[in-house]
C-alpha cells in the first residue's frame, strides 16, 4: 500500500506545472555602485575547528533575506549556480564544508555534519554577523541538496519553533533513516549500497571511508528516517525538489506524510533530470527562486 501511495505520490509531482523561469535566474541585474553584490570568505567555528565558508552578498542596502545552502555527500555538486540565481533575486546566500570535507579541518562524520549546520546557523544568528553582513534574521531559510536535504530538514525539526527559520528547501534529499532500513531489511545489498556511497569521494573526505559511514547509516536507521519528522517538520513552509532518476521514490513518502498534515505549507514537485539536476539547472533555480519570492513577499506583509 505505501509503496502504491509512494507511486502515485511521484506521478502527481511529475505532472506538476512547469514554471517560467523568474529573470534572476537569467539574466544578470544592473550594477549597484553604491552597494554591488559581492563575496566574502569566512571561516566558520564548529567544536574547535574553521570550517572553510563563502558568503555571497545580495546587492543593494538595507538586511537581506538570507539562504544558508548545504552540499551533499561528498559535495560535487555544490549548486552554486542556484546561489548565483538566489542571488540575483535578492538573497545573501552562505555555503560552507562541513568539518573533514574539502579541506575543512576535523575529521568528517554525518551526525558532525549536523553539528556543523547547527553551527552555521547559530554563526548567522550573532549580532556581530547580522550586522557584518546585511542578515535580515527572521527571514533566514536553510536549504541543502541530497545528505544536505537531511541536514537542513533535521535542523527545521529540531528549531521548528525558531523565529530564524522562515522556510526550508530539500533538494532530491536524502532520506538516510529510509536507507538504513533498507539495508537491515535487505542485507545482501550492502556491499553495493558501500560501493554506491564512496563511488565519488575522491579526496574529498578526511578520517572517514565509504564503509563506515555505512555502519552510521545503519547505526541511525531507526532515529533519522525523515518520513518521521513530518509532523514537526510540516510547521515551517517546505519545498522539495526532487529527481525522477535520482531519489523521488525515496522522497515521494515524506512528501506524502508532510502533506497530510493539518495547516502544512509544501510545495512538492519532481524533475525528470538526476540526482544532480544535471540537465535542469535553470528548472530548479527556476523553482526555487520562485518560492523564494513567495517567503520574501509574506514577510513584507507582516
Amino acid at each position: 500500500m505505501q509503496k502504491r501511495l509512494a507511486a502515485a505520490l511521484v506521478a502527481a509531482m511529475l505532472a506538476a506545472p512547469v514554471f517560467a523561469a523568474p529573470r534572476a535566474v537569467i539574466a544578470d541585474p544592473p550594477r549597484d555602485a553604491a552597494h554591488p553584490a559581492r563575496n566574502r570568505q569566512a571561516l566558520i567555528l564548529s567544536h574547535g575547528d574553521g570550517m572553510n565558508a563563502l558568503f555571497m552578498l545580495a546587492a543593494g542596502a538595507g538586511p537581506k533575506p538570507t539562504m544558508l545552502l548545504l552540499h551533499g555527500l561528498p559535495g560535487n555538486e555544490q549548486n552554486l549556480d542556484l546561489a548565483q540565481a538566489v542571488r540575483r533575486a535578492g538573497w545573501n546566500v552562505l555555503t560552507l564544508h562541513y568539518r573533514g570535507s574539502w579541506g575543512s579541518p576535523g575529521r568528517f562524520t554525518l551526525a558532525g555534519a549536523g553539528e556543523d549546520v547547527d553551527a552555521a546557523m547559530a554563526f548567522l544568528r550573532q549580532p556581530d554577523t547580522i550586522a557584518q553582513y546585511g542578515i535580515d534574521p527572521h527571514r533566514i531559510v536553510i536549504a541543502g541538496h541530497s545528505l544536505g536535504g537531511f541536514l537542513a530538514a533535521r535542523y527545521a525539526v529540531t528549531h521548528k519553533d525558531d523565529a530564524d527559520v522562515a522556510g526550508v528547501v530539500l533538494l532530491d534529499p536524502w532520506n538516510i533513516g529510509a536507507s538504513g532500513k533498507d539495508v537491515a531489511a535487505h542485507p545482501e545489498t550492502r556491499q553495493d549500497a558501500v560501493a554506491d556511497l564512496g563511488d565519488d569521494f575522491g579526496n574529498s573526505l578526511a578520517g572517514t571511508d565509504a564503509a563506515r559511514l555505512m555502519t552510521e547509516v545503519e547505526r541511525h536507521a531507526r532515529d533519522w528516517d525523515l518520513v518521521d519528522t513530518a509532523p514537526a517538520l510540516a510547521k515551517v513552509p517546505v519545498l522539495i525538489v526532487a529527481a525522477q532518476h535520482g531519489n523521488a521514490a525515496q522522497v515521494a513518502p515524506l512528501a506524502a506524510a508532510l502533506k497530510v498534515q493539518r495547516g502544512a505549507r509544501v510545495q512538492a514537485v519532481t524533475l525528470p533530470s538526476d540526482h544532480a539536476f544535471a540537465d535542469s539547472r535553470i528548472g530548479l533555480a527556476g523553482i526555487t527562486v520562485e518560492w523564494l519570492a513567495g517567503r520574501r513577499a509574506r514577510a513584507a506583509l507582516k
